[in-house]
């Protein structure tokens, strides 16, 4: 068979598939992960703050001594020790047995993403419409537009998604007779923004969707990692109904293991296990045994602190550094926890097209852009705490600022002729960016 593109195969896969395009994020892994680029673009955990040697032997006693049943095949719902163990997890943060929370309703997933998917399979249908923050994690906005659906996006600021937008937004869907699915949020310091949505808010934002008939799908992989004091109780420790809580070990333990989870109501539990029975038969029974052994024989808790007391140095340094070495008119959120800085760049510049400059001086971020289903947000960027060393974290961004300041002087002496406006959405786009700083 001959064709006039690249992939002879175009004109034979399925609707569904024709709008896919690649991560911004993975795309810059094979650049980003040469030891002399330093890195802010990813959102890898520091596993080297684990007891390595205390989890080698761990890992290799499971093998030995439970490997009939560790490398069996399991069931599609996942182990009950396992869903008795993210019980106990849960109920750090308020979502416990007064609350609904029940191992009989959590359904084990290949991480946070396939509990996306799975989510995303059940509820879209083309055309459907869902409503997310802007900007919203990349992995979502892959999983949603597989499904065919439209994400529309809500403005936030430093307390989170705004409750007067989400009215509004949901307002516009239905006088254009868009059919709303739900809202998916990740309140608690939030990728890739870095804020947190305020006490005060959370159940605003849940009495508007109740109102509308929108479910809410409560994204929390960062939650148990803040630095100065605790998150707010989550969206599902104050409303079980028609909230689904999704969470993964990926970020408080390994995400090599790819271990994650969904509380879901119950009447949704057993539509989540056949689809995650069509998808991948059953999740890793070593995975799962790997992490059940790792919270009930390891001190699991004192390790949160840990990560804790690294990221908010990490943190810190970043912090530091932009302060320090940031040119005039950059403006960026200050995150309570997590992983991520949201910055805000100087009028006219575009992150997007720095990038290849910004990877020639050896430095790597995340382009806003990948953050919205529309494309725009180039005027902001992402940039990742949790991996580098302090000091890598202060010559990134001394590098970083350095190829700011080059394309500042570019545009003082060439202007901006052909260049997409920062503030702008798109290239002669009269829509504003949105703007978090």
């Amino acid at each position: 068979m001959t064709g006039t593109t690249l992939d002879d195969y175009t004109d034979r896969y399925a609707r569904r598939v024709r709008g896919m395009t690649a991560s911004e994020i993975r795309a810059l892994f094979a650049v980003a992960s040469r030891p002399e680029v330093v890195s802010l673009a990813g959102g890898a955990p520091y596993i080297a703050a684990l007891p390595l040697d205390a989890v080698g032997e761990m890992l290799g006693r499971l093998a030995a001594e439970h490997g009939t049943t560790s490398l069996q095949y399991g069931i599609g719902q996942g182990t009950l020790e396992l869903r008795e163990r993210i019980c106990e997890v849960m109920a750090l943060s308020g979502i416990d047995a007064a609350c609904g929370a029940s191992p009989e309703d959590v359904v084990v997933t290949v991480g946070g993403q396939q509990a996306l998917d799975l989510v995303a399979r059940l509820f879209l249908d083309p055309g459907d419409v869902v409503l997310a923050e802007g900007p919203t994690y990349v992995g979502a906005l892959g999983v949603f537009q597989a499904a065919q659906a439209q994400v529309v996006h809500v403005p936030m600021d430093d307390d989170g998604l705004i409750p007067e937008a989400l009215e509004i937004a949901i307002a516009e869907q239905a006088r254009a007779g868009r059919r709303v699915k739900f809202l998916y949020t990740i309140p608690t310091y939030q990728n890739p923004a870095g804020v947190t949505l305020s006490e005060e808010r959370r159940d605003r934002v849940l009495d508007i969707c109740e109102r509308a008939g929108l479910l809410v799908i409560e994204d929390d992989p960062y939650g148990q990692l803040g630095f100065e004091s605790e998150a707010p109780a989550p969206l599902r420790a104050r409303r079980r109904d028609g909230v689904f809580y999704l969470s993964t070990f990926s970020k408080t333990f390994a995400p090599g293991l790819r271990v994650g989870w969904i509380l879901a109501p119950h009447a949704v539990r057993d539509k989540l296990v056949i689809a995650s029975e069509a998808q991948i038969l059953c999740p890793s029974a070593y995975a799962q045994a790997a992490v059940s052994t790792y919270l009930s024989s390891m001190p699991w808790r004192e390790q949160l602190k840990v990560y804790r007391e690294v990221y908010r140095e990490r943190r810190d340094a970043m912090l530091t550094a932009m302060a320090d070495l940031m040119p005039a008119g950059t403006s960026w959120t200050v995150p309570g926890g997590g992983l991520f800085v949201w910055a805000t760049l100087p009028e006219g510049l575009d992150s997007k097209a720095m990038m290849p400059r910004a990877i020639a001086a050896r430095v790597a971020y995340v382009p806003g852009t990948g953050f919205y289903a529309d494309g725009t947000g180039n005027g902001h960027m992402r940039l990742n705490f949790s991996f580098p060393p302090p000091e890598r974290i202060r010559e990134g961004i001394r590098r970083l600022a350095s190829v700011m300041e080059q394309d500042i002087a570019m545009r003082r002496v060439f202007g901006a002729v052909g260049a997409p406006d920062a503030r702008r959405g798109r290239a002669g786009s009269d829509t504003p960016g949105p703007d978090l700083a």
